[in-house]
This record gives C-alpha cells, sequence and structure tokens, in this order.
C-alpha cells in the first residue's frame, strides 16, 4: 500500500485514478476545492485545498510516496492559459517543498507530429483546446528545467474517453502511440492504469511518456 495525494480528484481524469488506486489498495488523500463531489469510501480522505496556493498544498502533499497532479486550469474559461500555468507552478513548488515525487497529467497537444511540429500548433487543432494544450506544452517545458524534483509527465492519447479497463496498451515517448488506422485512442481508464503503474513503479522518471492501443 502506497500513500498518495491526488490533485484534481474529483475530475474526469481524477476521478478515474482514484478509482484505479483504490482498486489496488492503496490510501489517497483527494486534495480537491469541493471535497463534497468526493464520494466517501474506504481508503480515501477528502481534502480542500487551491492547488494555486503552494505552501498550503505542500502542508498537504508532506508525509507522501507520490503526488499525482490531474489539474486543469478550467476548459472554457478564457484565462485558462494563466490559471494552468499559475496552478502548474504551484504545484512544483509544493512537491519540492514537501520532497515528494510528482506525476503530471497533462495533454496530448504538446506531442510531436513525424515532422517535429507540436500538434497543438497546427492550424487543425481544435480552439476550443488550443489555450489549455499551450499552459500543458510550456508547463512541460518549465518541468524539464526543474533540479531537484523527481517528476514524470504523462500525455494521453490524442482521443480519450470512458470506456473499458483493459490493462493493454503501449507506451510511447514524444510521439502518439498510433494503431494500425493511424489513430490515437485510449479509455480514461486505461489512462489511470499506466498512471497509478507508474506512481508504484516509476520508469518514466525526469521524462514524458504517452500511451496508445
Amino acid at each position: 500500500m502506497m500513500k498518495i495525494a491526488l490533485i484534481g480528484a474529483s475530475g474526469f481524469v481524477g476521478s478515474a485514478t482514484l478509482n484505479e488506486a483504490l482498486q489496488r489498495g492503496h490510501a489517497v488523500t483527494a486534495l480537491v476545492r469541493n471535497p463534497d463531489k468526493v464520494t466517501a469510501r474506504a481508503g480515501v480522505a477528502a481534502r480542500k485545498v487551491d492547488a494555486t496556493d503552494a505552501k498550503a498544498l505542500a502542508s498537504e502533499l508532506a508525509g507522501h510516496e507520490v503526488a499525482i497532479s490531474a489539474f486543469n486550469g478550467g476548459w472554457g474559461d478564457p484565462k485558462i492559459y494563466e490559471k494552468h500555468l499559475e496552478g502548474s507552478r504551484a504545484i512544483v513548488a509544493a512537491a519540492k517543498a514537501a520532497g515528494v515525487r510528482l506525476i503530471v497529467i497533462g495533454g496530448a497537444g504538446s506531442l510531436h507530429a513525424p515532422d517535429g511540429s507540436q500538434f497543438v500548433d497546427s492550424p487543425d487543432f481544435p480552439e476550443a483546446y488550443r489555450d489549455g494544450a499551450r499552459a500543458a506544452r510550456d508547463a512541460l517545458a518549465e518541468l524539464r528545467g526543474e533540479a531537484g524534483l523527481e517528476w514524470s509527465f504523462l500525455s494521453p492519447a490524442a482521443h480519450m474517453a470512458p470506456g473499458k479497463r483493459t490493462g493493454k496498451f503501449r507506451l510511447g515517448g514524444d510521439q502518439p502511440v498510433l494503431d494500425a488506422k493511424g489513430e490515437s485512442h485510449v479509455s480514461v481508464e486505461d489512462l489511470a492504469v499506466a498512471i497509478v503503474d507508474e506512481a508504484e513503479t516509476p520508469k518514466h522518471t525526469g521524462k514524458r511518456f504517452t500511451l496508445g492501443y
């Protein structure tokens, strides 16, 4: 059993990650804006915290073996770029202060196309997600320059949706993992499997990785 701090545990990715961690018998501290959104279950303790408050967050992270960040600046918010970066920086600062290993779930937009460009810079990238994807991309760039922090960064597949937990997927690095049809996709349940796998057995320390079928 591990003691895991999960930031954003009530969100889409966070909820799936919480379920996966609890199924494996881990003790999870769910760090959220609204603890009422976290269903009371054995093995989980919900705590109210502002992810942009590095000092308060560091206090909550202390004593855990790993922190997982499913933080999101808020899709649809016109200031998502600034808010996502602010939160990402505070989370990194808090993890460093608490001396806790950090796993960050970012976006697929910063993955590289065959020509080396990043998908978020393509004119075909959905405008509704561009600012959030840019923020996640820039947060990764800053994370790569961090010293004194043990971290991993996981970019989901381009297409992620609720589905089945198969536990069968492939991992990659800076380019998307494509299936036989050239598509990049994964269920959020299998994304959670990869996240908790990395928490239990770190294989991508100091690196970004991705996954797909």
